[in-house]
């Protein structure tokens, strides 16, 4: 059984998308989504720097176009990777990129969607200083103690001992004076206190563009990140990416219901890396896969062909 993952904000790094860009067709594809977002996607994705793709209104639908493109890249199509893929799951804006590989949006209205989330996020962000923190390690329960002890948001759950705590810049001051036990900090390179309250304002403004969109039931099963649930229909996740602005990300109970489903291969579509770490501790004997480059395309095509199956499976009930 295969699943499909795609990484949330903080993954970019400056030129990760030219070898991309080499590709056929690639830079037509990315100079015509450039026009659907109203950024130069390629510029962002090859020539700016760490401080410009750390934008929110450039880094989310930077990070979408990628897992999109990489799905096209490795399946020929994204009706055939939602043939292939028996479970696609998202991090935070990834599940916008799982939305359009499931199905359940077409690449333009899942960029659409994005580019207008993240223009309302930078804007929240903007009204009043705020960030994220991961903490790494320690004890849950007190993880979880010292994070409402200062006043923050624990805004991603990611299972594998990491919490990332969300708030105001002084009470992540604040967890940095008092650390739980035996933890590490770690500040992410987000510019606001993603999926917390601070968020409000980029709910409304989302869920008015949202209400214009159409979506489709998915093709294969799609996880939703407020609960790790199979959603079998297009409307419903559609709500719940809008709602998932300002809620927690529950990427732990993402990974429990993979583990539930039996995947046996997992890979991660670009910018790799930070999702299949993660499912190191926590599907242990799965064969993971980060896909960085189109050099690991070959390696992914066999991945597919030894684990894909189960997609044929009834998936109603599921949801």
């Amino acid at each position: 059984m295969l699943a499909i993952v795609a990484p949330g904000q903080g993954a970019q790094v400056p030129g990760f998308l030219s070898a991309w860009l080499e590709l056929p067709g690639m830079a037509e594809r990315f100079a015509e989504w450039s026009d659907v977002v109203g950024l130069d996607l390629v510029r962002y994705g090859t020539t700016a720097d760490a401080e410009e793709i750390r934008d929110t209104a450039v880094a989310q639908p930077l990070l979408v176009s990628a897992g999109i493109a990489a799905a096209i890249a490795l399946f020929g199509d994204l009706e055939s990777a939602a043939a292939s893929a028996d479970v696609v799951a998202g991090h935070s804006v990834g599940e916008f990129t799982a939305a359009a590989v499931a199905g359940a949006l077409t690449p333009r209205d899942a960029l659409l969607l994005v580019a207008e989330r993240g223009r309302g996020m930078a804007e929240a962000s903007a009204v009043t200083p705020t960030g994220m923190t991961a903490v790494l390690g320690g004890d849950r329960d007190e993880v979880l103690a010292a994070i409402k002890a200062a006043g923050l948001t624990p805004a991603n759950d990611n299972g594998s001992g990491q919490i990332v705590a969300a708030g105001t810049l002084e009470q992540l001051e604040a967890l940095a004076a008092a650390p739980p036990a035996r933890a590490r900090l770690r500040p992410l390179a987000v510019a606001g206190a993603f999926h917390t309250h601070h968020m409000a304002p980029a709910v409304k403004r989302v869920e008015a563009l949202a209400a214009t969109l159409t979506p489709a039931d998915p093709r294969t099963r799609l996880l939703s990140n407020r609960d790790g649930a199979v959603v079998t229909s297009g409307s419903e996740y559609l709500s719940r990416l809008v709602s998932q602005i300002s809620s927690p990300v529950r990427w732990d109970a993402c990974t429990a219901t993979l583990a539930d489903l039996g995947v046996t291969a997992l890979m991660e579509l670009p910018p790799a890396g930070t999702l299949t770490n993660l499912a190191k501790r926590a599907l242990r004997g799965v064969e993971l896969l980060a896909i960085k480059s189109p050099e690991d395309l070959d390696r992914a095509r066999t991945l597919v062909a030894d684990h894909a199956g189960a997609t044929s499976t009834d998936l109603e009930g599921q949801a």
